[in-house]
Formats: C-alpha cells, sequence, structure tokens
C-alpha cells in the first residue's frame, strides 16, 4: 500500500529528500550541497545540471535509506528556492546559461531606471511586489539580453524559463523527452510576472521585460497531480503532487493554513509570512503581498511577507571566508562562550536590505569594534543579526495587522541553536515555539501532496500531526532588549546608502 510521501527539497544552498510516513514522521533523508558560484560582487549563481544531479541522487538514495520502493510511495511534493531563474533549450534541456540566484544583484542598473521612470511600487498593485533585483522578472531579461542568440531564440520558442521547482519538474518528467513545463501559484507570484487576482502571466508585464510567453510555464495549483515521474527509476509512475516555494511550503509544514496564522522560518535567508486567506491585503510597512497556496479548485489563499536575504548564509560567510569556524555547527558554542556581542553590531547586506527597508544601496557593516572585542563576539554578532532582523519584519506585520503577536512558530535549521533561539525570545518579548518536526519546508511539500492524492482527508488531519518541541520564553527585561534593538537600528543606519557610482565601479556593476 502506498501510504508514504517524498519531498524532494531544492534549497538555495543544497537539494534534500525526505521520506514521510502517514504521520508526517521522518523516516529517512539525503542531501547534497551544490556550489555557490561567485563571478564577481553582487553576482550569485548555481550550476542547473549540478542541481538535477543532485535531486535525482537524494530522491534514490531517500528512498533506498528507507527500505522502500516506487510502490510505496503515494506521491512527491516538490519545494524550492524561489525567485532563481533557469533558461535552458527545450529541445536539449541544456542551459543556456548558470542560473541567476534570487541573491543576485547584478540588475540593479535596469531596476533602477524603471523606478526612476514609474516608481518602486510600479506593478505592486498586479503583482503585490515591489521593484527589485530579488525577483525573477529582471534577471530572465538580463540573460536574454547578455547571453548571445538568447533573445532570438527566445522569441523563436526554442528556450523555457522556469524557476527551480519548474527545471527540477521537467527533468523528472523526462526533460527533453516530453518534460512537463509548468510551475504553481506560490511560485509565479514571486516573478514579478503573474497576476495575483487573475493567477495568470499578464501580458503588459511581459511586455515591460520583453519576455516570450512562449518560454513561461503553465501555471498551476499548488496542490494537484502534474504528472509522473520518469527519471530516476526507482521512483517512475509515481504522481508528483504538490509544487509549493519554499517558504509557502514551510508555512503549510507549521499548518498556517488560516488568516492571521503565521510562521517564521531560519534558513540561507529568514521569511516570516503572515495569512491573510483569501483576501489580498497590502502592506503599508514594507511587507510584499504574495501567495500562500492553493489546493486543486480552492480559491487562492494569500500572505504577507518579510523577506530577509541574509541569515543563515552568514554563517557560512564565517565559515568559509573568514575561515572563523570550520564547521556552521560550531557558531553557536563560539557565540555562548561570552555573554553579550561586545557593542559589536553585524548588519549583512551582502545584498541590499529586503524587508522592510528595501534598500538596494545597503552593504554589509560590522560596527561597534573596539580592541575588545573577539571572533567569539563577532560570532555572536552574527547570531544576533538574524534576532534582530526579525524583529524588524515582525514590527512591520504589527503596524500592518494592528495587533501584537503572541507567540511566533519557527522552523529552518538555524532554529536547533539554542542561542539564537533564546535571544530572539528575549528580543521580541514573546515566546517563540519550535515544532518537533523543524524540517516544515519538506514537510508542507508532503503535506500538499499528500492532500492531492488522497492519503490524508483535509487540513484539519494534517493540524493533528504538529506538535511543539520547545517553547522559550523571554528572560531579558524590555528596556535592555529596547536597548539592543535601538544600537540595531543604529548600525543599519550605517549600512544605508553606500552603493553609489564609485562602489558600483569598484564591484563592476555598471552597465
Amino acid at each position: 500500500m502506498a501510504d508514504h510521501v517524498i519531498a524532494l527539497d531544492q534549497g538555495t544552498t543544497s537539494t534534500r529528500a525526505i521520506v514521510f510516513d502517514g504521520r508526517g514522521s521522518i523516516v529517512a533523508t539525503a542531501q547534497r550541497e551544490h556550489a555557490q558560484i561567485f563571478p564577481r560582487a553582487g553576482r550569485v549563481e548555481h550550476d542547473p545540471a549540478e542541481i538535477w544531479v543532485n535531486a535525482r541522487e537524494v530522491l534514490a538514495a531517500a528512498l533506498r535509506d528507507a527500505g522502500l520502493q516506487a510502490a510505496d510511495i503515494a506521491a512527491v511534493g516538490v519545494t524550492n528556492q524561489r525567485e532563481t531563474v533557469v533558461v535552458w533549450d527545450r529541445r536539449t534541456g541544456v542551459p543556456v546559461h548558470n542560473a541567476l540566484v534570487w541573491q543576485d544583484t547584478r540588475t540593479q542598473p535596469a531596476i533602477d531606471r524603471l523606478i526612476s521612470a514609474h516608481g518602486v511600487d510600479a506593478f505592486a498593485v498586479q503583482t503585490g511586489l515591489p521593484l527589485a533585483t530579488y525577483f525573477s522578472a529582471s534577471k530572465i531579461a538580463w540573460i536574454l539580453d547578455h547571453v548571445d542568440g538568447a533573445r532570438e531564440r527566445a522569441e523563436a520558442g526554442e528556450l523555457l524559463f522556469g524557476t527551480p521547482d519548474t527545471w527540477v519538474v521537467w527533468n523528472l518528467t523526462g526533460g527533453a523527452d516530453g518534460g512537463i513545463h509548468v510551475t504553481d501559484v506560490t511560485n509565479a507570484s514571486r516573478t514579478l510576472l503573474m497576476d495575483l487576482r487573475t493567477l495568470d502571466w499578464a501580458e503588459e508585464l511581459l511586455d515591460v521585460w520583453r519576455i516570450p510567453r512562449a518560454m513561461l510555464p503553465e501555471i498551476r495549483s499548488s496542490a494537484e497531480v502534474v504528472g509522473e515521474v520518469s527519471r530516476p527509476a526507482e521512483l517512475r509512475g509515481v504522481p508528483i503532487a504538490a509544487i509549493l516555494g519554499d517558504q509557502q511550503a514551510a508555512t503549510f509544514g507549521q499548518t498556517a493554513f488560516d488568516a492571521g496564522e503565521s510562521k517564521n522560518t531560519y534558513g540561507t535567508g529568514n521569511f516570516l509570512l503572515v495569512s491573510t486567506g483569501t483576501d489580498i491585503v497590502r502592506s503599508r510597512a514594507g511587507l510584499i503581498t504574495t501567495v500562500a497556496y492553493r489546493i486543486g479548485e480552492e480559491p487562492a489563499r494569500y500572505a504577507l511577507e518579510g523577506s530577509i536575504a541574509v541569515t543563515g548564509s552568514l554563517v557560512q560567510w564565517l565559515r568559509d571566508n573568514l575561515g572563523i569556524i570550520r564547521d556552521s555547527e560550531e557558531i553557536g558554542p563560539l557565540a555562548a562562550s561570552v555573554s553579550d556581542n561586545g557593542g559589536a553590531y553585524f548588519v549583512p547586506a551582502f545584498s541590499g536590505l529586503f524587508a522592510p527597508y528595501w534598500r538596494p544601496d545597503a552593504r554589509g557593516a560590522l560596527v561597534g569594534l573596539t580592541r575588545y572585542v573577539t571572533k567569539a563576539h563577532i560570532a555572536r554578532a552574527a547570531l544576533e543579526a538574524t534576532a534582530f532582523q526579525t524583529r524588524d519584519v515582525i514590527e512591520a506585520v504589527v503596524t500592518d495587522a494592528g495587533r501584537e503577536l503572541e507567540e511566533l512558530r519557527v522552523d529552518g535549521g538555524m532554529t536547533r541553536n539554542e542561542v539564537l533561539m533564546q535571544f530572539q525570545a528575549d528580543i521580541l518579548g514573546i515566546p517563540v515555539v519550535r515544532p518537533k518536526i523543524v524540517e516544515t519546508t519538506a514537510l508542507g511539500a508532503a503535506y500538499a501532496a499528500g492532500l492531492a492524492v488522497g492519503l490524508w482527508k483535509d487540513r484539519e488531519e494534517l493540524r493533528s500531526h504538529w506538535q511543539e518541541d520547545v517553547r522559550f520564553e523571554p528572560q531579558m527585561n524590555a528596556v535592555e532588549a529596547g536597548r539592543r534593538y535601538r544600537q540595531w537600528k543604529k548600525a543599519v543606519g550605517k549600512s544605508i546608502d553606500w552603493v553609489d557610482d564609485d562602489a558600483r565601479i569598484l564591484m563592476g556593476t555598471t552597465d
């Protein structure tokens, strides 16, 4: 009997497959990291071919480690890093360029010209998004304009575009030999090309970016059967029954289905989502409006989102670029070896500042340094930056919602760091609640896929699976928390307005 679901989680730094049983418990996991490619300052790329190889390998490995066969798997659910752009040849399956990652800022000059002409919210009514390099549209246009012959080939119908979900599903279902070219509403809502009301590509926005519609995938619901696995052979014939962007999947995995329910995911970046139900709510405080999910033919559900670019990736930067730690797991003990940050504040604006500031001219700043500060203080400042940025977006949520949050549900790999979780509760002044399964991104994709094929009856059954693990209560007094947050805001001010013409020439980001 097919009573398991396998989730493929294609993330910014790695690709994982997790097998879940009928209670939503983890049975087996396989994971492979992929290379982070930095051609120059502001540019971040991935090799799509490497991602596909890793996806195929982890699916087979997780199935093998679980001791299961295709007949035991009811469905596959796919979740992915959002906004990242892959363009490939439909006949050969060969990408025309490395994937441009959501963190990549090379298109800022083009974005600046549009903002100058039309304003930063020129397309916000349709898309829910400000004009920013974060989203997919300008990245697609860059590839068409900078890869020899790409625009002509796209207009001739030879090239396909997709975010990583589309790329992986196309390959899973056969690739150049009959692969299905689809995405879902959550991923489409992150491109700056989809109308939130119609849930379809907006022709006028395609015209703005000069993107041929023939390149674009069909937009489907988040939970419905879109095709069957063709490869890897170990899963041949299993239905692919869910696609969700990673943050929407994490929200689904936290069972935050209804208006007012929320979650905060701690991964490469941090992403706070607050459900608004079937209402499209416009933020007044720097959040973005996005599709939360759509089940079959039901009306779409929407959310407000606070997107933070750099949190977990700051720990990787300390490891890979500075060598302060040898392994990411060392950050917790090192930070815990000191009682505070020693007066140092770290603003990791490596790709500018996202919500609620939306300042592409910001760059990373480490301020408040004295001879007293050690690598332990810097490690603690890096963790605290995650908590401070989370307070920034939660204050925006409170402004939009008109009421305080009573608690914060959290998930993602960084939530295993108890130093960070305690400081998060302290700086927010509310409980921080970690569930027993923190890999809620994969869990959400599994839940949606299981719903689509009838493994689970409804969302209420899924709610019954959620279990609290640890509740972190605030321990710092409010006066001290307020003082530290004011220092953080001062540090943010030092990072803003760094990128000017001189800086662009130095970084090689001028047109």
